[in-house]
């Protein structure tokens, strides 16, 4: 038996919380090592003065995340976390690169973090095949509002649904908004998302001229007198594909106009949760107008198929729930209560902090292998838009770049009005290593010459 303590017990969080986070960090720091037996929970109750109902609840929850398991007439003990199977050479090939992913994590530390919320999901696999909620479970969207109050929101969880990713949600949204015919106001270049789903549902789209910081508010006034859209989409933050951050400003500008028309919302705040720093999301100076969507694709990981959607009204959270049933019955168990795990434990955050700080660093990388050549970025950003040399087209560079394995999309996909210009997103993040986004990128800037043909 190992005569372990708890290190801290009164962090503010509810004691059995914390006994079962401790337990966690002392397996993770070494101090606790599978096989190993816990005291007795009346032992341990009586070390640290509390009562034994506590120190049950601190085992059981520890029990329900993974981490130790027990035995009627011999104890608890540590958790094995050992993984007997390898990993599947052909699971990692299944990949878009046409996607805007993040960077991938290599650190073993953090994925072996990952890995044991897999823990948690085993230990409450039947209950999680079970058909739940459309849109969460409460324990659910209390660790949604947590996570979105990284960005400065608190709404009531009547207005919180957990929704199977973004892209599902704004068909959601719209199907319940907006109906066949009618017109859904966007950026001039914009996200190709909100263009599929727009014409799936027989919507118009409109782009909106704009300039540096985004969306001008006349034109919007225009727009508005013209087509009387029912909403206005907008990604205001690392936008894809131009990397453009809507800044505090324009954003105020923005939600004054939304209340002049009443119109409403579709806030695709995908990429908000990276940067350290960021405006505030138009969601806080237009709250009863806007659909804010905070995907976990980009800031966790794409496999997990989930957003957290605040509604405008608790009314409107009903009716995106009953839009939900109806399109996919509801956003995946497993996923939810694993993405809820982590969010709990802090692994959510550790990744989004990965995220940060190699999104940077590939960023930096673009930098230098395409210096002198035209681009939009952003430190943050998973991509660069890049503007094509005089005599080069988007045609000319997908043929010679098509033998490489980096994402390139041309401009054609995300133009909602006009011609499309001579540019390509080019892709940063997924599973390439730096050493081999560098390799690619070089690749790109030989292909950038014009004349120059790749064999």
């Amino acid at each position: 038996m190992i005569d372990w303590t708890p290190a801290d017990i009164e962090s503010g969080k509810p004691r059995y919380i914390a006994i079962a986070e401790a337990l966690a960090a002392d397996i993770r720091a070494g101090r606790l090592k599978p096989g190993d037996r816990l005291p007795p929970q009346r032992r341990l109750a009586e070390r640290l003065k509390i009562d034994f109902t506590t120190v049950s609840r601190g085992y059981a929850e520890a029990q329900a995340r993974g981490h130790v398991e027990s035995h009627v007439g011999r104890g608890t003990f540590v958790r094995s976390t050992s993984v007997s199977a390898a990993p599947d050479p052909a699971r990692a090939r299944e990949e878009d690169l046409a996607m805007n992913m993040p960077p991938e994590p290599v650190d073993p530390e953090l994925r072996r973090r990952m890995q044991e919320g897999l823990g948690y999901v085993s230990n409450n696999l039947i209950d999680l095949l079970r058909y739940q909620s459309s849109t969460g479970s409460e324990r659910d969207r209390v660790a949604a509002s947590s996570w979105l109050s990284m960005r400065g929101m608190v709404p009531s969880l009547d207005r919180i649904a957990v929704t199977p990713g973004a892209h599902a949600t704004m068909t959601a949204i719209l199907s319940v908004i907006a109906r066949p015919g009618e017109v859904i106001l966007c950026e001039d270049i914009t996200y190709p998302g909100i263009r599929n789903i727009c014409g799936r549902l027989q919507l118009k789209l409109i782009g909106i001229a704009g300039d540096e910081k985004g969306i001008l508010p006349e034109a919007l006034d225009e727009a508005v007198r013209t087509h009387a859209p029912k909403a206005l989409y907008l990604n205001p933050t690392l936008q894809n594909p131009t990397t453009l951050t809507i800044p505090e400003d324009r954003r105020l500008a923005i939600a004054e106009r939304l209340r002049h028309h009443d119109l409403n919302l579709i806030e695709d705040d995908a990429y908000g949760f990276i940067p350290a720093r960021t405006p505030a999301p138009i969601a806080l100076s237009a709250p009863d107008l806007t659909w804010h969507i905070g995907g976990l694709a980009k800031c966790i990981g794409a496999g997990l198929r989930l957003a957290y959607t605040i509604a405008p009204t608790p009314r409107c959270a009903h009716h995106l729930s009953q839009a939900i049933r109806a399109l996919s019955v509801m956003p995946s168990p497993l996923s939810m209560a694993l993405t809820t795990q982590w969010i709990e434990d802090g692994t959510a955050d550790s990744i989004r902090r990965f995220i940060r700080s190699e999104t940077a660093a590939r960023q930096a990388i673009a930098d230098e292998v395409l210096a002198g050549h035209t681009y939009l970025s952003a430190e943050n950003a998973f991509n660069i838009w890049l503007s094509l040399p005089t005599g080069v087209t988007r045609a000319d560079i997908l043929a010679r770049m098509a033998r490489r394995p980096i994402g390139l999309m041309p401009s054609d996909a995300f133009t909602v009005y006009g011609e499309p210009g001579e540019y390509l997103r080019v892709n940063l993040g997924g599973p390439s290593s730096r050493d081999a986004l560098r390799e690619n990128l070089n690749g790109l800037a030989t292909a950038l010459l014009p004349n120059t043909f790749m064999g």
